[in-house]
Parts: structure tokens; C-alpha cells; sequence
């Protein structure tokens, strides 16, 4: 079997146009006719390729310039896409042309006994040959490092790997061409990029895979997490209270208020009381009720029927205490809750009921209720802003949780799980911390508490050399408690203006409200009802006090 298409024929016209030789269908008189057809001739000579239809049968025609005037191969065409692609677009020749031709895109190709038959233009030059010098040469004798041979041995492609020529990288594929099965030869294409180029995309490439394993991390961290007591970490006294209060409350069926200061870990306390509970096998769904806009309070907790209202789903949908039947919902921030809502969620903690927005009928709900706040809820409800009646009903039992300058032993264990958690997320070597630094952590007040514990060593590690965190790497923040309003200022030698001891009394209460705020001078500023302006000019004159 032929490797090539076979030749039908052939015409050379002269310069005036005119046949001067002709064989095969060259012969023909309806090909002589065609060739007689300025329009067709003129057509041809602008797409250099086209097609011919005689005796039901489908011939290539390609127009090539000969010394004398042009001259017209017909072949028996190689297969159908050919001739569609060759019949279908005006410009095929050239878009062929282009292929053969392309700076980025080398091609070379070899027959089936792995020798030479073409090379791109560039490809020559980078190899340093002339125009067809490599031809009929085994091509690894001209190629290093090629494996075209070994496709065409095999007969298998290989796509997308990495060749190193003349001392640079490239992306290559190699792919056998066959026909009725058997190999008639091998294409390798090069994508003829620089090596910065390359370089760049390696770069991309690694980032995104660096990416990709991040979030498979964690992912597999919030898949794996333990919310039981284990994820509450620590061994004071103060814990071990907290841990002995959640193991006899979780088993029951009655409300649980966990009250305690923003970053105490209100959370964990929730999850550990649900899987320590009947319930565990159910879902626990979260409610932020601070974060809850105040137009879609009702519907996200009690759900609502299709075409409740502008925008909702066409096929309605459950509320936050129907998606916990059978578990456990957890209402954090429940003081940030308005009034209009407690009182129709005190109907659902009573009866036990909700109907949706737009809807008419009630539906049973059956849920283990946990509640969340940061405020005192006693206070509020002496001003009016919490009821009462709600109070009561969420509030049976009262989980405190203990401050962190409350509980200073348990620094070392937080901030090692910290750090077991950075490393993990970001796949770099378990860091340290050295003695010096914890003790410096052990003389702060942590008005943020475990969270800005946790803040203040991730903030650590990034500005740190990644494996010891010194006491340079922290944060500069006044330590552990001062009470600015018990404090008293010492006497000088002698008795001094009044201007003077109020001007001292604001520098350190300036001082300790950034360190209240985590260094935000902003909010400082705000907490302290002075103008940012105001608040810098004051720390210009510690600065310059040495204070």
C-alpha cells in the first residue's frame, strides 16, 4: 500500500496560460476544459489547493509556480476531512503553509523507518542546518534526546513532555500517523518558547498545584475536624471546669446558653455539647444572628413558600430550625437578635412549630437549642432590649466561658496547635517558638482573646525566618494588665502643674486602648472618642517623651 497519495495526472501551462504538456487527467478533456476556465484557473491560483469531482470520484488539485509558467498535480485525495478542509476553506494552502512554517510551533517528521522527511524552517535553524541537510537521516542521529523513533516503534503517542535540546527545555509532542492501522510515521511538534518562557509557565503551574493542595488541606482539616471536647485545648483549672460542665450538659435535652467574650471559642463549646449528644447523627446548623440581615431574618430562620416574595426560589425553602430537625441548632450572637424576631422565635421555642413566609401552615419541628452571646443579656433586658420571657427560655443553663488572661497556663498548648495548624494548611515544616517569646505571650491581656492568640501567631510566622518565632517576630502591645483607673501616678520631687498629671493619665490611656484594640489605631481613636488626628499628635509626644 502506498505511503503517499498516488499522482492522476499532471498539466504545465506556459506563460501565455496555454497547455504545453499534460498526462493522465492532465489529459482529460473536461480537466483541459476547466484549465480553459480563466475563472476557475484564477480561482485556483488564489487558493493554491482545491478539489475536483470526475467519474464520483474526489482528486486534490494543487497549483504550484514552475520556471516556465505553472504547473497542476492532480492526486487521488488521502481521506475525506482532507478534502472537506481543502474544499471549504479559501485559504487552505496558506493555513498548510503557516503549519509548516510556524516560529512557535517546529514541527519534524519522520516515515515509518524513523528517517527524516521534513523540518520546520526554525527547527533547522536552531539545529544549525541548512534546507534539507537532515533528510533521510535517522533522526536520532540528528535530534538529541528525540524519542520519535520510539513512537514510531510503538506506535503510541507521547504528549506534553519535556525534551532538552542544545542545552534548553522544551514542551513536546509526538504522535504516530497511521492508516488502516499500520504506523506510515511519526509527527513531534515543539512549542519553540524561551526558556523564561517556559520558566514562567513551570512557575504557574507549581503555584497552581501549590494552590490546589492547599485547599485539598483544608478541606480534609474541616472534614476531619474534632469538635469534641478534644478541640477544646487546654489543662487549667478553668478548663477542666468547662470540659466537666459540657460532658454532664450535653446528654440533655435542655437549652444551653454559652455566654462569654468575643474569641472564647463560643463555637467549639457548641459543636462538643452536639457531639457529645443524642443527636450527634443529625445535623448542626449554624445561625449568626448578628450577620443576619434584618429584611431576611424571618425567612432564613423559618424558610417561606414559592413566591413569598420578590426574588425567592421558585420552589421555596426549609428555614435554619427546619434544616435542624432531629439536631441541633446553634443561635449565635442571639442579643444581636431584634425584638420583632424574639418574639416569633419564642413561639418556635415553645411550640415547637415555624411557618414559612407566605405560607399558612404550621410545621412540627423537632430541635436541640444552643445559644451564644457576648453581652450581658440581664442588662439588656432591665433596658428593654432583650425580653424576658426569651431570656428565660434559652437560658435554663449557663455555660461561662473563661477569658483567656483567665487562663494564662494554657498559652504553650494553644499556640502549639496553632502552629500545628499553620504548617499543615501551608505544607511548611512544623515551626518552634522560643521560651522567651511564650513568656512575653504569658505577660499580654488578650482582650481578643484565643483569637487574637491565634492572629498574633500566624501574624508571627509570616514576618519570622518560618521555623523559631522570636520575641522580635511579635507584635509591639503593652503587657498584661494595667488598670488605668486604679492606677495611680507617683509624685515627682516636687509638686507639679495639673496640666501635666491629666497630660500623663491620657498617654496611658491612650497606650492601653491600641493595645485593647490589637494595635487599630482607628478604632482606638473611636473607643476613645477622640479624633485619629488627636490620637497621633499624642503618641508624636510619647515618642518624643520616651514614654
Amino acid at each position: 500500500m502506498p505511503t503517499t497519495p498516488q499522482i492522476a495526472g499532471a498539466a504545465l501551462l506556459g506563460k501565455d496560460g496555454q497547455t504545453t504538456f499534460s498526462t493522465g487527467l492532465g489529459s482529460d478533456p473536461r480537466f483541459k476544459a476547466l484549465v480553459a476556465d480563466r475563472a476557475w484557473l484564477n480561482e485556483l491560483r488564489e487558493r493554491r489547493l482545491t478539489t475536483l469531482n470526475l467519474d464520483r470520484k474526489v482528486y486534490a488539485v494543487l497549483l504550484a509556480p514552475a520556471a516556465d509558467g505553472e504547473l497542476l498535480v492532480v492526486s487521488h485525495a488521502p481521506g475525506d476531512p482532507l478534502l472537506h478542509f481543502v474544499g471549504s476553506v479559501n485559504f487552505a494552502w496558506d493555513i498548510i503553509q503557516y503549519l509548516l512554517t510556524d516560529p512557535h510551533d517546529a514541527m519534524t517528521i519522520v516515515d515509518d523507518q524513523s528517517r527524516l522527511v521534513f523540518i520546520s524552517p526554525i527547527h533547522e535553524a536552531f539545529f544549525g542546518l541548512k534546507l534539507g541537510e537532515g533528510n533521510g537521516k535517522p533522526v536520532e542521529q540528528v535530534i538529541e534526546n528525540t524519542r520519535l523513533h520510539e513512537v514510531v516503534t510503538t506506535g503510541k503517542a507521547d504528549v506534553g513532555a519535556i525534551q532538552r535540546m542544545r542545552g534548553a527545555e522544551r514542551v513536546v509532542s509526538r504522535v504516530p500517523i497511521k492508516r488502516d492501522g499500520r504506523v506510515l510515521g511519526a509527527i513531534g511538534r515543539v512549542m519553540f518558547k524561551g526558556p523564561q518562557q517556559l520558566e514562567a509557565l513551570s512557575q504557574r503551574i507549581k503555584d497552581l498545584e501549590g494552590e490546589l493542595e492547599f485547599y485539598k488541606r483544608e478541606t480534609e482539616t474541616l472534614r476531619a475536624r474534632d469538635y469534641g471536647l478534644e478541640a477544646i485545648i487546654g489543662r487549667s483549672p478553668a478548663v477542666q471546669r468547662l470540659r466537666a460542665q459540657i460532658t454532664k450538659v450535653a446528654a440533655l435535652e435542655i437549652p444551653v446558653l454559652i455566654r462569654g467574650e468575643s474569641g472564647t471559642g463560643k463555637e467549639l463549646v457548641a459543636h462538643a455539647l452536639h457531639q457529645l449528644s443524642p443527636r450527634r447523627d443529625r445535623s448542626m446548623i449554624n445561625v449568626n444572628a448578628a450577620a443576619l440581615p434584618p429584611n431576611l431574618v424571618e425567612s432564613e430562620l423559618f424558610g417561606y413558600e414559592p413566591g413569598a416574595f420578590t426574588g425567592a426560589d421558585k420552589k421555596g425553602r426549609k428555614g435554619k430550625f427546619e434544616q435542624a430537625e432531629g439536631g441541633t441548632i446553634f443561635l449565635d450572637e442571639i442579643g444581636d437578635m431584634p425584638l420583632e424576631v424574639q418574639a416569633k422565635l419564642l413561639r418556635v421555642l415553645q411550640d415547637r412549630i415555624v411557618e414559612r413566609v407566605g405560607g399558612d401552615r404550621a410545621r412540627s419541628v423537632d430541635f436541640r437549642l444552643v445559644s451564644a452571646t457576648n453581652q450581658d443579656l440581664q442588662s439588656m433586658v432591665e433596658r428593654g432590649d432583650f425580653r424576658l420571657d426569651l431570656f428565660y427560655r434559652i437560658s435554663p443553663i449557663v455555660i461561662e466561658l473563661p477569658p483567656l488572661r483567665e487562663r494564662i497556663d494554657d498559652i504553650p498548648l494553644l499556640v502549639a496547635k496553632f502552629l500545628q495548624d499553620f504548617a499543615y494548611r501551608h505544607a511548611r515544616p512544623l515551626p518552634g517558638i522560643s521560651p522567651e517569646a511564650l513568656a512575653e505571650l504569658a505577660e499580654r491581656s488578650w482582650p481578643g482573646n484565643i483569637r487574637q492568640l491565634q492572629h498574633e501567631i500566624e501574624r508571627a510566622l509570616v514576618f519570622s525566618d518560618g521555623l523559631l518565632i522570636g520575641v522580635e517576630d511579635l507584635s509591639e502591645v503593652p503587657r498584661r494588665p494595667h488598670n488605668t483607673l486604679s492606677r495611680k501616678v507617683e509624685p515627682a520631687a516636687g509638686p507639679r502643674e495639673l496640666k501635666q498629671v491629666i497630660s500623663e493619665v491620657q498617654h496611658e490611656q491612650i497606650k492601653e486602648a491600641i493595645a485593647a484594640c490589637g494595635g487599630n489605631k482607628k478604632k482606638a481613636a473611636a473607643n476613645l472618642g477622640i479624633s485619629r488626628s488627636f490620637l497621633y499628635k499624642r503618641l508624636a509626644e510619647i515618642e518624643a517623651q520616651g514614654n
